[in-house]
């Protein structure tokens, strides 16, 4: 559902207002357009004196018509919200004028520009509402078919007036509010065997953060064939593992960089289930998983319904996918391949302490024996 905008070539806005529900009206077009003068002229950071400029800028703007008539009104009829925007151009240059010169003005473009697919929108929310934040993604498409739960809670950005939701849906209007000017495609049901070639064509990067093996798979199979880079955050404790596969300047690379070995789809379709969870760990990259994640999983059907994620940790996935994102936008150079961005390290005094260290591989080489690894 996309946000519906009001043609002033069809009908008045009082028309437009009583055919439609109004919950409620946000209308701060001129302190809009006041906070962009200020912006455009920052001899006025700590001169209070620019009325008379504000006033020709503004008459300017607006020319014969008065402030109701220009800019963009859209509707959101998910909450039948009805809110005076700036145009388009305007809007992006006010919603991201804090971000100069972190970000030129030629990079925002870029990064505005750069063609963004999400496909899970647990861990995926994060990037997804960080790189709208960020000015990127102009273009978005996001898939999720799944509905919010209770227990989701502790990791998406949301809260219980939207459990029940689809969680593409949730994402969606909340990056359509940032900005209505965005494109983007939903998709609810999710990415399928029939809708795959869909999702991915003309996307710059994917971002996949889907629970089915098998879809990882998939996915990285057609992003291959199509020189589309992959990126995957992963949650361990308050940490990340973050996988970088860039099918677009290593064509014959293997899937998952190489840890999960040849892997085909064909191969993978003859995996025992019991096997699975050797498989999955692989590609999470055992050798960094923390001791708590791995004592963990050990429980999931026992004492533990399923595995442990944190809301630091997938909140911490949407800053590093965000940063890689831009810097693939502004073609710069990204490592590749595994990596670890590690709280503990930087923050625990005892980190590195041989008895430390010790306790972490004893853990990993004790739960890789009961997997099977």
């Amino acid at each position: 559902m996309k946000p519906i905008i009001f043609d002033s070539s069809q009908e008045n806005l009082e028309s437009f207002k009583n055919r439609n529900i109004i919950v409620k009206t946000v209308d701060i077009y001129k302190e809009q357009l006041e906070e962009l003068f200020l912006i455009r002229n920052p001899r006025f950071r700590f001169d209070k004196n620019y009325q008379v400029e504000f006033e020709q800028f503004s008459k300017a703007h607006c020319g014969e018509k008065s402030l109701d008539q220009v800019g963009n009104w859209f509707y959101f009829p998910w909450n039948n919200f009805l809110v005076h925007y700036l145009p388009d151009e305007m809007h992006q240059e006010l919603r991201t004028a804090r971000n100069k010169n972190l970000i030129t003005r030629e990079e925002q473009e870029k990064f505005y520009n750069f063609k963004i697919g999400i496909a899970g929108l647990s861990v995926g929310s994060h990037p997804a509402l960080t790189l709208a934040m960020m000015g990127a993604g102009k273009l978005m498409k996001l898939a999720d078919p799944d509905e919010i739960s209770g227990s989701n809670l502790n990791r998406i950005r949301t809260d219980f007036t939207e459990v029940g939701m689809n969680k593409c849906d949730s994402i969606v209007h909340k990056i359509y509010q940032l900005n209505p000017y965005v494109n983007i495609y939903d998709y609810r049901n999710g990415v399928s065997p029939e809708n795959i070639g869909e999702f991915l064509d003309g996307i710059d990067v994917l971002v996949e953060e889907l629970d089915n093996l098998e879809m990882k798979i998939r996915l990285r199979l057609e992003a291959r064939k199509r020189g589309i880079p992959v990126i995957m955050a992963t949650d361990n404790g308050d940490n990340i593992i973050v996988d970088i596969e860039r099918y677009d300047l290593e064509p014959n690379l293997k899937l998952f960089n190489g840890v999960a070995g040849d892997l085909s789809l064909e191969e993978f379709q003859k995996i025992l289930p019991q096997e699975m969870p050797k498989l999955a760990t692989k590609i999470a990259g055992p050798k960094v998983v923390v001791p708590r994640m791995l004592d963990s999983l050990l429980e999931v059907g026992k004492t533990l319904y399923s595995w442990p994620q944190l809301g630091s940790a997938a909140t911490l996935s949407g800053v590093a996918i965000a940063y890689i994102i831009k810097r693939m936008a502004f073609g710069e150079k990204v490592k590749t391949g595994k990596l670890e961005v590690n709280l503990d390290l930087i923050f625990d005094p005892d980190y590195d302490l041989a008895e430390s260290v010790k306790y972490r591989d004893d853990k990993r080489q004790d739960f890789a024996q009961k997997i099977g690894l």
